[in-house]
């Protein structure tokens, strides 16, 4: 028995250092401890001496984790090692991909009115008298316990997730549920929630997570109207320009049903989740002192300027009209035509691809107007449990039956990215190291599976296999034929499937010639490539290197003059406007960008 409790008392730890600038927030803690409720071990989190249950989403927070801090994860149990490397892997993932919400600038606007500046949340230009809302607190009858009104409130945030997986903004639900669980298993009354509420949100004020107290006032108002305790919350029947303290994430769905045509709040964030679902219902908003701005006036929120016109002038409200049609316009038409395809005043055609993640991804992409896939990661079959063939196959071909020209990347782990099944060796320097195409020497038989679900799901139709991070020609050439060697074994024909790299090592920079010989297309890869070009690691807290530099679109120019097989380019620079006209007159005709990125980078184009 001594040795079964040894074995069950297994602890292992990891340091793990925040690099996101937003911090370890709402979002990426609620994902984070949703894995960790997956393994059968316990889990903490050690910082500055405090250790808290990494499974409960307020108990993480509470650390108020900020950029640069680093705390030690310690998993004990069963499954320590198998939980330590999926949640070290899931950790610097949701670092990587949380990307800082950086102040937008604004741009100059002259008015004739007294104007009051602020922080921009979204873009645009609202017209109409400044108004507040009023609440009207109803009590309804109630047959529910408290802890079923929890349940009850759980299952519908589990449903706006659910409801909203296509859009950038699932995540917040997801966040609010797993902290309406952590919170409600330590509550039996209303009374309870509210007073420990209360004693979390005084935690978080003062520190960069203060934005999410809202998220804690706005989940006891859910639990409070499914007690019966309702406050309903009445907007203007006319157009309005919202002032407000504050709106709670729930009520910009209200809001967003109404006459509202703008929205200035005193105290929240560029980065609070609801400054996020303003953005995303394209709702013209600022952060500005609303004590100053008189109420029932005809007040112009020009949030392209970053700025409220108090008492405007006839002239100020023409110049804003004129601007706010124009707005309209400019985004209207690049919706509407975000299926046609993107021509230069030249009348050069481009295309534009998507970058996508997964099987729902790619369908948003068709729905944005994508004309192929140009990036196709894989990696989201390959989570903490390896996907069978079957499995694989199956999510591939919906993909290429989505679309008509696809790339597909093979699984590009190591480096920032790890698998617990995947058993890669410590590196001191691991983007350096056993990444990428360098599988298929310690790896073969992950590959050899993913090759042939990929060939099992083409069925003929035109697919492009792309490797990652090749840097010699010996390199492609061996995965090209270990590829064929698979259909051989499986009896495939693959007469229909091209093979291509992904330049991002800079060694390839200097052998395009000798690639020309063998391989059938090149991608561009523009994220790793700058930060081997630089010698910067893409997540450095300190250092970043300038993706706009002259020394990337050299790097690009000297591609593209010789390359005799077809150039795109799937970094995040194809979708930057500031550089899209140098990409074009570079010779690039194939760029591929997120989906939402579409309708705009389309719209670039034409103009250049």
């Amino acid at each position: 028995m001594k040795r079964f409790k040894n074995l069950f008392s297994k602890s292992l730890s990891t340091q793990l250092k925040v690099t996101s600038s937003n911090g370890f927030h709402l979002r990426p803690v609620a994902r984070f401890t949703t894995l960790a409720k997956a393994f059968g071990c316990d889990v903490t989190a050690t910082f500055k001496g405090k250790t808290v249950d990494a499974k409960k989403v307020n108990s993480l927070l509470s650390l108020s984790l900020e950029k640069n801090d680093t705390f030690i994860l310690t998993t004990q149990g069963k499954e320590a090692q198998k939980a330590l490397i999926a949640l070290q892997t899931l950790f610097e993932t949701l670092m990587q991909d949380d990307v800082e919400i950086s102040t937008i600038e604004k741009e100059t606007a002259n008015y004739e009115g007294e104007t009051l500046e602020g922080d921009i949340i979204a873009k645009g230009v609202g017209i109409a008298p400044a108004s507040v809302y009023k609440t009207e607190t109803l009590q309804h009858k109630n047959t529910l316990t408290f802890q079923d009104a929890v349940d009850k409130t759980i299952n519908a945030l589990e449903k706006m997730y659910d409801t909203q997986k296509k859009s950038n903004n699932a995540d917040i639900y997801l966040a609010q549920k797993e902290l309406l669980a952590a919170l409600g298993e330590k509550c039996d009354t209303i009374e309870e929630l509210e007073s420990l509420i209360e004693k979390e949100s005084h935690k978080l004020q003062g520190t960069k997570l203060s934005a999410k107290i809202t998220d804690y006032q706005d989940i006891l108002q859910q639990v409070k109207t499914a007690l019966g305790l309702e406050v309903k919350v009445m907007f203007p029947q006319d157009d309005f320009i919202l002032l407000a303290d504050d709106l709670l994430p729930s009520e910009i769905a209200l809001l967003s049903d109404t006459q509202v045509q703008g929205v200035v709040l005193k105290e929240t964030s560029i980065n609070s989740h609801t400054a996020i679902l303003l953005r995303a219902s394209s709702i013209p908003s600022l952060i500005a002192d609303t004590s100053q701005i008189p109420l029932s006036s005809d007040i112009i929120l020009d949030s392209i300027a970053g700025a409220v016109v108090l008492h405007p002038s006839s002239d100020d409200m023409q110049k804003a009209k004129a601007l706010q049609e124009q707005n309209k316009k400019d985004k209207a038409h690049a919706a509407s035509k975000r299926f046609d395809h993107a021509q230069t005043t030249q009348g050069k055609t481009i295309k534009v691809y998507a970058n996508v993640g997964d099987v729902l991804s790619a369908k948003v992409a068709k729905e944005e107007g994508a004309e192929g896939i140009g990036l196709l990661r894989s990696e989201f079959l390959f989570k903490s449990t390896k996907p069978s063939l079957e499995t694989q196959t199956k999510a591939y071909a919906e993909i290429f039956d989505t679309f008509e020209d696809v790339t597909v990347r093979t699984l590009d782990v190591g480096g920032d990215k790890a698998l617990p099944y995947i058993n890669i060796p410590l590196e001191d320097n691991p983007f350096l190291g056993v990444r990428g195409v360098r599988l298929f020497r310690t790896h073969p038989e992950i590959l050899a599976e993913q090759l042939h679900a990929i060939f099992l799901a083409s069925q003929g139709k035109k697919v492009k296999v792309m490797f990652p991070m090749v840097s010699t020609v010996e390199e492609f050439n061996k995965a090209k034929i270990f590829a064929k060697e698979v259909a051989q074994k499986h009896n495939i024909d693959i007469s229909h499937i091209d093979f291509g790299i992904m330049i991002e090592v800079p060694s390839t920079l200097f052998l395009i010639s000798a690639f020309n010989e063998v391989v059938d297309f090149y991608s561009i890869g523009t994220n790793d490539l700058t930060q081997y070009l630089f010698a910067i690691e893409r997540t450095h807290p300190l250092l970043k290197a300038d993706a706009l530099s002259p020394v990337v679109f050299l790097a690009l120019e000297s591609v593209v003059k010789q390359a005799t097989k077809p150039v795109s380019i799937c970094g995040e620079l194809a979708a930057n406007t500031d550089a899209i006209e140098k990409l074009v007159n570079l010779g690039l005709e194939t760029l591929s960008v997120s989906p939402k990125s579409i309708a705009q980078t389309k719209e670039t184009i034409r103009h250049v």
